[in-house]
């Protein structure tokens, strides 16, 4: 098995969740399920990850992959004609399970009535893709009826995992490890002190958009010549600090890893955790942002440099670590910024990032009994505006700090512009 394989597996097994990925999309009139189903037939044919099963020990931990050479799949006809029929399939194909043992890791619906389809709805294992795996997909189809299509150019999982289990693969992964523990000596082990606020279910999302903090992210990358995604992180740092008391702050992010040879295209899961920490100063001598901003470049780019591991050795030395101090690392905050970046026309003042601030909306959202992490942010864009999906253990953080980090995280960022 690959490292992002192994990766994923452990955060399903740990979580509870299935972690299907994909998503439901209205199609054009006159679209058919011929056409579908030879969709579904070309990319199953042409990438191994689509019909790769797993073989599992007698403890059920998955230790192989099997890449079957012929096999079915199935393209589901679901009679309906709205987005609530479309929804219903997909949450279905969702929330349950794949049979990893028996079962190619792709669903693939349509619906429609009377022949005349509305919706596509697609969900995948995560232990066969990740987002930019689906991404290399939707752009393979482009070859779809081509007489000869060219061959996949992006490594397979078999090919990556020869890859990461060769001498050069395993020195990689202990570089990357001697990088964390470096980043990790320095960080206290008690992070989020909990909650006097718990909530049934435990886990809620936040939902925060702002057009002002996607005006702010844009103008102090242009004054630093940086990345609008290093910008965020640095206000996320102020922001944390200031509602926890944290210091530094420690996040996760979420490495694609297809900067790496053979793997721009590559149809997989490579995504695996990086590590942040930036301090942002005490509230009495805080670091210029600017400078914040500088240094959290910096430890972004080590940490996607390093987010390339095999994560049983990472587990291993996280114990081991927790062994030496007496208690274990809390890595509980996770930061993944699904935003292109964009560096495109004139760059937007300070004046108008603050005169937006009163368009910013907040709603509390879904629940669930278990999720990944204390505090999981999720960054899209949403027109003209970035939207904060965050997911908080409301037992380790209560909801109206939750709120307040949020806020705090909009105002470092229009105050820096």
């Amino acid at each position: 098995m690959t490292w992002g394989q192994h990766e994923i597996w452990h955060t399903m097994r740990r979580t509870g969740r299935t972690l299907n990925i994909g998503g439901a999309v209205a199609v054009p009139p006159g679209a058919t399920a011929e056409q579908y189903a030879s969709m579904l037939a070309y990319l199953v044919g042409r990438h191994p990850a689509l019909r790769t099963r797993f073989a599992f020990d007698e403890r059920g931990e998955p230790v192989r992959q099997v890449v079957d050479a012929a096999g079915e799949v199935h393209l589901e006809v679901v009679e309906g004609d709205t987005d609530a029929d479309a929804e219903a399939l997909r949450s279905r194909y969702e929330f349950t399970p794949f049979d990893l043992a028996r079962e190619h890791p792709v669903r693939w619906g349509v619906v429609g009535r009377g022949g005349a389809l509305t919706h596509l709805v697609v969900q995948y294992s995560h232990l066969a893709v990740d987002g930019a795996g689906i991404e290399a997909i939707v752009r393979d189809l482009a070859h779809h009826g081509a007489e000869h299509p060219p061959p996949p150019s992006g490594l397979s999982p078999l090919e990556l995992a020869a890859r990461q289990h060769s001498p050069a693969g395993r020195r990689q992964s202990e570089k990357a490890l001697r990088y964390w523990r470096t980043q990790l000596a320095g960080v206290p082990a008690a992070r989020l002190a909990g909650s006097a606020d718990p909530r049934t279910p435990r886990f809620r999302e936040l939902v925060f958009r702002s057009p002002a903090l996607h005006l702010a992210l844009a103008a102090v990358a242009a004054r630093t010549r940086a990345e609008t995604g290093h910008v965020l992180l640095a206000a996320y740092a102020v922001a944390l600090a200031r509602v926890t008391g944290l210091r530094p702050v420690v996040a996760q992010v979420l490495v694609s890893n297809r900067f790496r040879p053979g793997c721009a295209d590559a149809v997989c899961h490579l995504t695996q955790p990086g590590i942040v920490v930036a301090d942002p100063g005490p509230p009495s001598a805080p670091v210029p942002f600017d400078e914040l901003v500088a240094r959290v470049w910096t430890a972004a780019t080590a940490a996607y440099l390093h987010g390339y591991y095999d994560p049983r050795a990472h587990r291993a030395m996280l114990d081991q670590l927790a062994a030496e101090r007496g208690e274990p690392v809390d890595l509980s905050c996770f930061v993944n910024d699904r935003r292109g970046q964009s560096t495109s026309g004139a760059a937007p003042t300070g004046e108008a990032a603050r005169a937006a601030l009163g368009q910013s909306t907040l709603r509390w959202e879904r629940e669930l009994p278990t999720y990944d992490g204390s505090l999981y942010v999720q960054v899209d864009s949403d027109g003209g505006a970035v939207q904060l999906g965050i997911w908080a253990d409301t037992h380790a953080i209560a909801p109206a700090a939750v709120e307040r980090f949020a806020r705090e995280l909009e105002a470092a960022a229009v105050t820096a512009a």
